[in-house]
C-alpha cells in the first residue's frame, strides 16, 4: 500500500482518486457494523489501526528503517491525534444528530477553514477562484445531502453540529499538515504509525464510555473481506494518494476534491442499498462535479505557468 516516491505531475489525479475511495468507506462501514453489530467507535478504530497495520506492514516488507528521530515522532503523534478526532468527532456528530447534518458541516467546513489558513499564513484575502470554489462546493453539498430532519431536536442538531465542526478542523488540519512533509521521513511511514496509534487512541477515549463492551464479532467471509476492504481501500490507498497528492497541490484543492467522497458514496449507496436521487440532489451532485473540475482545471493552469 506504500506509493513509490515519485513526483506526481498532475496531483489531481491522486487527489481525486484519494476521494473516489474515501466515498467508499461510508457504504462499507456501515455494512461492517450491519453484519456484525459493532459500533461506530470500534468501526472507526479498526478502521484506522487496521489500516495502519497494512500501512506498517508494507514498510516492514520494503525493509524501511523504523522512525526514530524525535521530530518524526512528533508528527507521527500529530497525524495520531487528528485522525482520533476526526473520526471520533465525525461518528459522534452521527449519533447525537444525523448523517446528513455530521457529513455536510464535516466535508463542508474543511474547505472553509483550509482557505482562512492559507490567507491568514499568506496575510491576503483569499483567492477569488478559492472562494467560488468553496462557496459552489458547500451549496452542491447541501442540495446533495440535504438538511437535518425535522424530528431532531434543536439541541442536538446544535451539539452535533460543534462535533461535525470539530472533526472539519482536524481534517483541515491534517490536511495542511500535509503539505509540509518531513525531509527525512517518507510520508507513509508518518502515516501507517500515525494510524495505528489514532486507532489505539479511539480505543482508550472510547473505553470509559462502554462502547467497548463486544469488541469480538462472528468471523466470517463477509465479515474479514468487508473489514479487509475498509482498512485498505479507503483508508490505507486513499490517504495514501492523499499524501502523494499534496506534494504538487494547494491544500485549499485538496479540501475541494475531497468533496468527491460523498459524491462518490452517494453513486455507492444507489447501485448497493438502491436509493434514488430527488431533482435537488442531482443538481448537488453536478454542482460538485462542477466544482471539482474547476479545481482541477486551476491546477492544470497551475502547472504550466510553473514550466
Amino acid at each position: 500500500m506504500v506509493l513509490p516516491a515519485f513526483r506526481v505531475r498532475h496531483s489531481t489525479v491522486c487527489l481525486s482518486a484519494a476521494g473516489i475511495c474515501w466515498g467508499a468507506g461510508g457504504v462499507t462501514g456501515q455494512a461492517l457494523a450491519d453484519a456484525t453489530g459493532l459500533s461506530a467507535a470500534v468501526v472507526a478504530a479498526d478502521r484506522l489501526g487496521c489500516g495502519g497495520g497494512l500501512l506498517v506492514l508494507a514498510l516492514a516488507l520494503r525493509r524501511a528503517p523504523l522512525p526514530r528521530h524525535r521530530v518524526v515522532w512528533l508528527r507521527i503523534l500529530a497525524v495520531a491525534g487528528l485522525s482520533a478526532v476526526f473520526q471520533t468527532f465525525y461518528f459522534a456528530a452521527t449519533a447525537v444528530g444525523s448523517v446528513s447534518t455530521a457529513t455536510l458541516i464535516t466535508i463542508g467546513s474543511a474547505p472553509v477553514f483550509v482557505a482562512v489558513a492559507e490567507a491568514a499564513m499568506a496575510r491576503t484575502r483569499p483567492a477569488a477562484g478559492v472562494i467560488r470554489r468553496v462557496v459552489v462546493g458547500v451549496l452542491g453539498l447541501v442540495a446533495l445531502v440535504g438538511v437535518p430532519s425535522a424530528g431532531t431536536s434543536l439541541a442536538a442538531n446544535l451539539l452535533a453540529a460543534a462535533f461535525a465542526a470539530a472533526a472539519g478542523l482536524a481534517f483541515a488540519l491534517f490536511t495542511l499538515l500535509g503539505r509540509r512533509p518531513l525531509a527525512h521521513v517518507a510520508q507513509p511511514t508518518v502515516t501507517g504509525y500515525g494510524f495505528l496509534v489514532g486507532g489505539v487512541l479511539i480505543a482508550a477515549v472510547s473505553a470509559p464510555f462502554g462502547t467497548w463492551h463486544s469488541l469480538t464479532f462472528p468471523v466470517t467471509a463477509l465479515s474479514a473481506g468487508l473489514l479487509v476492504l475498509l482498512a485498505t481501500v479507503p483508508t490505507a490507498l486513499a490517504y495514501s494518494l492523499f499524501a502523494v497528492g499534496l506534494r504538487d497541490a494547494p491544500a485549499s484543492t485538496a479540501s475541494i476534491l475531497a468533496l468527491l467522497e460523498p459524491l462518490t458514496g452517494t453513486l455507492l449507496a444507489i447501485a448497493v442499498f438502491g436509493d434514488t436521487l430527488s431533482a435537488s440532489q442531482v443538481l448537488g451532485a453536478l454542482l460538485l462535479a462542477g466544482c471539482v473540475l474547476d479545481a482541477t482545471l486551476a491546477d492544470q493552469a497551475a502547472h504550466r505557468r510553473e514550466k
